[in-house]
């Protein structure tokens, strides 16, 4: 289905086609009529399907037609993470490029200048709000926020949010909001913590579900069955016969990408660490670099698993297996996404591990292929994954990076400074 099919603004269909965005996805087909309609929806789909254009693009087109208060805020967007606000902030600013809709991002890890830049972009009145929870609840102890005449609520990886201990924050938020506000909630999985969520801020939502995709057929993925001593070993190994380009590697913690990151560069290999330890001025630069080659391996946590657009990364490391299988996906995911859509994963799977990987190939319906380990590098493992099998029930106990979740009691506030000006530009500006 085109996007010309659908009962849009002019103004906003001339920057889809500037932008050469024709043809909707299934996410989009499903979902925008409804949030035309003016309907609450909550919506299953997985980073990359166009979701962020599946609520943005009927938010816009409803605030250009003029009938909404100037000197309000009129839609707030909440993100998980300061990358995914700055993200939807970039796209917000490309949809609405013909149009009179005014934006500010409001996340953490820059200076007061910012802060007091976004507190009196919102204090003047901005359509719309993207911002990580913590940051906008700080603006909101500071008083600098009126939610009362918001008129849509959207919630972007809400399960990532509640993963991250989001849930009382949302709440806290939503209670500043008008009982006539619109919720859209965009989830990449529905566990029962996402349902409570939107039984106690949603009426009557509508539900869009896309299947939970797989990882692509054209992304070739391998594992190594090891104890935890041998990965760094393997890593040199491979690193030595065939010099790393656009490489990405997750670890579990803060500490093991430090450790992991400086490793890489006592063998002379041009990495970078990224992490919620390091401050904002200091992401961007090495997201910058990383997109420019000017990194050849980027080390993170998952903090850049979800919601970030990184193309040509022609491998994907797990140093650690994921305990999730959706994790899985969200980090292998970033590659095979250049020009000829392929890629490789490889993933070191230790003893305590091969519980937490047999989940993920019953998950994918798929056994994954184990690479031999190099006589060498000395004897591996059996793969008994039975014998660790993981607990009943979640598959991970959640925890969040300790900066991520900032604002609030006993927490310090975060900010951003927007790009553009506050003051609503005018239709031909």
């Amino acid at each position: 289905m085109r996007f010309d099919e659908l009962n849009l603004e002019d103004s906003v269909l001339d920057g889809l086609y500037a932008m050469n965005f024709q043809e909707m996805t299934p996410v989009q087909e499903m979902s925008i009529p409804p949030i035309l309609e003016g309907k609450d929806i909550i919506a299953c789909a997985q980073t990359g399907t166009g979701k962020t254009a599946a609520y943005v693009l009927p938010v816009i087109n409803e605030l250009s037609k003029g009938a909404y208060p100037e000197d309000a805020i009129n839609a707030v967007i909440m993100a998980p993470t300061r990358e995914l606000a700055q993200q939807i902030d970039q796209q917000v600013e490309g949809f609405s490029y013909y149009l009179p809709v005014s934006a500010v991002a409001v996340y953490g890890g820059t200076d007061g200048i910012a802060y007091a830049q976004q507190e009196r972009g919102m204090l003047m009145g901005t359509d719309i709000v993207i911002a990580t929870p913590g940051r906008l609840i700080a603006h909101m102890n500071m008083g600098s926020v009126d939610l009362s005449r918001v008129s849509f609520f959207i919630l972007d990886e809400a399960d990532r949010m509640l993963d991250m201990g989001f849930y009382e924050d949302i709440l806290q938020i939503y209670r500043k909001l008008p009982g006539n506000c619109q919720i859209i909630m965009f989830s990449a999985t529905m566990p029962p913590k996402i349902r409570t969520l939107a039984a106690s801020i949603m009426k009557d939502p509508q539900e869009v579900e896309i299947a939970i995709a797989k990882p692509p057929e054209s992304i070739i993925q391998t594992a190594y069955i090891c104890y935890e001593a041998q990965k760094m070993r393997i890593l040199e190994k491979h690193f030595k016969e065939s010099s790393p380009k656009r490489v990405l590697l997750f670890s579990s913690s803060k500490q093991k990408v430090k450790e992991l990151a400086a490793a890489f560069k006592r063998m002379n290999i041009n990495a970078a660490e990224m992490h919620s330890d390091l401050e904002q001025s200091n992401r961007e630069q090495v997201m910058k670099d990383f997109r420019n080659g000017h990194v050849d391996v980027l080390v993170a946590t998952d903090v850049v698993s979800r919601g970030i657009d990184i193309n040509d990364i022609s491998i994907v490391i797990n140093y650690d297996t994921p305990k999730d299988p959706e994790d899985y996906v969200h980090r292998i995911g970033r590659t095979a996404r250049g020009t000829d859509g392929s890629g490789l994963a490889i993933t070191f799977v230790s003893e305590k591990e091969q519980g937490a990987f047999r989940a993920m190939e019953t998950f994918l319906n798929k056994e994954i292929y184990k690479i031999p380990i190099d006589p060498s590098l000395g004897e591996a493992p059996p793969y008994e994954p039975e014998k660790h099998k993981q607990s009943k029930g979640r598959f991970r106990k959640k925890g969040k990076e300790s900066n991520e979740r900032t604002g609030g009691k006993g927490r310090k506030p975060n900010g951003k400074q927007s790009k553009r000006p506050f003051k609503k530009p005018g239709r031909n500006s």
